[in-house]
């Protein structure tokens, strides 16, 4: 038996009640991409997606599987506390961010352990005008630029003739060091880009993600249990390389369906852990509508291949871990009900809301016929 979970980064199912103490209260991802863009997706609406609760604009023919959303305990919207929870992960604290930019006395500690004679920008700042504004200073200066935003998350962006990526790398890894405890954040992110002033592009096959160990999960309990547990595209990063047997890395949603299907195809009991991340990095923080409904539009197609290959004792889940409203203002990510559809033998009907996203984790485990006491309550 195979248990593919597929991660729709983003598409969020409407504000949680809570929203209003995060500043997104209205934010409804996937309903406002298809008032803003017409675009149809009949084979997410087969699975019952058009049936859950808040979404509105899809039409409701007899569901081939189960449906329901999730709501968000972890406190935050980012994607670690999302896929944290996913797992069995429940967080007493937000991830520390900095609204402000970081403290001028992290920063020169953290130049001077890594060697470097300075830094650029350090404020929250979109990744792709960051290079574009700081990016003939950094030329000029071979300063890194550092950035954050509304997650926790210390990025570095730097030319790859300047920094070259395994010093990037490097430097990143100096960061990650130093920002914890008090200063503890998420993720620290090295952003190589590539390119000359007014074309500055990010080189995304060379990103590199150095997330905190999250602490005992669920899969751990697989891998523990002798299951394969394969994380593709940035998955392992999310979950700092922990609880993997196989990691595959991904170029895009095209790239990271194409894998998931060769792989669903391959001999292995266990978890297949894919995250789609185009329509949050792409199209989500970019407010780009038209452009999430080309990836929405994107899946939607290659659902049949999925559901195609799956084998009479396998599971499919479509999820998501927060929203980001590509119509709503600012650029951040959207506190929002996360999707749970649900395609396997025997399995039909209305889900509902379900109190947290740590239900997921405990379905896996249940249907393998490992025990899990931590938090999330078996769907089975």
């Amino acid at each position: 038996m195979k248990v593919i979970a597929l991660v729709l980064d983003s598409v969020g199912l409407g504000y949680l009640p809570d929203a209003p103490l995060f500043g997104d209260e209205g934010a409804d991802t996937l309903d406002h991409t298809l008032l803003k863009t017409g675009v149809e997706l009949p084979h997410l609406a087969s699975l019952g997606l058009g049936w859950v609760p808040g979404v509105h604009t899809l039409p409701r023919p007899k569901p081939q599987g189960a449906f329901g959303r999730m709501r968000e305990v972890n406190p935050g919207k980012d994607t670690t506390t999302g896929h944290f929870e996913f797992v069995g992960v429940h967080l007493e604290r937000p991830f520390r961010t900095y609204p402000e930019g970081f403290p001028e006395e992290l920063l020169r500690a953290w130049a001077e352990a890594a060697g470097v004679g300075g830094w650029l920008l350090n404020r929250p700042y979109s990744g792709t005008e960051a290079i574009k504004d700081y990016g003939e200073a950094h030329l000029k200066t071979g300063f890194p630029i550092v950035y954050t935003s509304a997650d926790s998350v210390f990025q570095v962006a730097a030319h790859v003739e300047v920094i070259p990526p395994e010093e990037l790398y490097r430097i990143s890894e100096v960061a990650r060091a130093l920002l914890r405890g008090e200063h503890q954040v998420a993720r620290v992110i090295a952003r190589p880009f590539a390119g000359s002033p007014g074309a500055f592009y990010r080189r995304e096959d060379l990103r590199r993600d150095f997330a905190l160990e999250p602490p005992r999960n669920v899969l751990d309990l697989l891998v523990e249990g002798g299951l394969e547990v394969i994380g593709v595209g940035k998955i392992p990063d999310i979950y700092a390389h922990r609880g993997f047997t196989r990691e595959v890395k991904t170029a895009d949603n095209k790239d990271g369906l194409e894998k998931t299907l060769a792989l669903m195809k391959e001999p292995f009991r266990g978890l297949l852990f894919t995250n789609l991340v185009d329509f949050d990095a792409k199209y989500g923080h970019r407010r780009d509508p038209q452009g999430y409904a080309r990836a929405l539009k994107e899946l939607d197609a290659f659902l049949p291949r999925l559901l195609e290959a799956l084998g009479p004792e396998d599971h499919l889940f479509l999820v998501s871990d927060h929203g980001n409203d590509p119509t709503f203002f600012g650029t951040d990510h959207t506190r929002e009900y996360g999707m749970l559809l649900w395609v396997g033998p025997g399995v039909e009907g209305d889900l509902g809301t379900r109190e947290t996203f740590a239900d997921l984790g405990a379905t896996w485990a249940r249907l393998f016929g490992l025990s899990w006491d931590g938090p999330g309550k078996s769907l089975v």
